[in-house]
């Protein structure tokens, strides 16, 4: 088998919600037609066929060497404990890429022009208790900040403070009169249906299967091909 051969993985978030989970599903055909590969699915959360299901069908076929490609923004629990712990149960026989993370910035921009002017932003993050999450959080905010000329503020729907509405109304006691927020994350679900209703102006729409997004997991991979089989820790992420 050769290293063209080798089937990626895409290791997603689950969601009870039916939309997030198609749209899921509509990236993992997004990305096989972009790059040819074999490309599965594997849950982190929620779903099944697990990513330890995944890993071990390939492995099972004969097409155990497979490149898994982390569809994460922040590097939190699942990033750096789940994705090696299913590889490692899974028999090792496959690699991680680094996590998508902040370099799909660009896509959380297209989707905020759509929703007009605003003269403050929180860019709401799905909140981790992992420090290193909450400040790739932060420094994408500080990031957007300089590129739409705005004041901005992260704010997290979970495990992390502040809050999301704690954000907006910090920003509105400082005067400003239209707050937008920018969807950090990457499929709808019950954390998109909580920023509706944070008492911001407007809200763009998470990620969705956006070409840069897909873009980025086929570069991962290919990147991947030329690499020695590892089961180390996906690269770039530290606890």
């Amino acid at each position: 088998m050769g290293s063209l051969d080798r089937p990626l993985v895409l290791a997603v978030h689950g969601t009870r919600s039916a939309l997030g989970t198609r749209v899921s599903l509509e990236l993992a055909e997004a990305v096989a037609q972009a790059s040819g590969a074999d490309v599965r699915l594997g849950w982190v959360d929620i779903h099944t066929p697990t990513l330890t299901d995944t890993l071990r069908e390939l492995a099972v076929a004969g097409r155990g060497e497979a490149i898994v490609v982390p569809a994460f923004l922040t590097a939190g629990y699942h990033v750096t404990s789940d994705i090696p712990a299913a590889i490692a149960t899974a028999g090792g026989r496959a690699t991680a890429t680094p996590l998508v993370g902040a370099d799909v910035l660009p896509a959380v921009l297209d989707r905020l022009d759509a929703v007009g002017e605003f003269d403050a932003l929180v860019v709401a993050g799905a909140g981790s208790l992992r420090p290193r999450a909450v400040a790739e959080v932060q420094a994408v905010t500080r990031t957007l900040s300089r590129t739409v000329r705005r004041p901005a503020l992260a704010g997290f729907v979970t495990a992390s403070s502040p809050t999301v509405p704690d954000a907006v109304a910090t920003l509105r006691a400082a005067g400003h009169d239209r707050i937008a927020i920018a969807s950090y994350l990457l499929a709808p679900g019950r954390f998109s249906e909580q920023i509706e209703d944070a008492g911001a102006d407007a809200v763009s729409e998470p990620i969705g299967v956006h070409p840069l997004l897909v873009e980025l997991i086929v570069s991962r991979w290919r990147a991947a091909l030329t690499e020695p089989l590892t089961l180390s820790r996906p690269k770039a992420v530290n606890d």
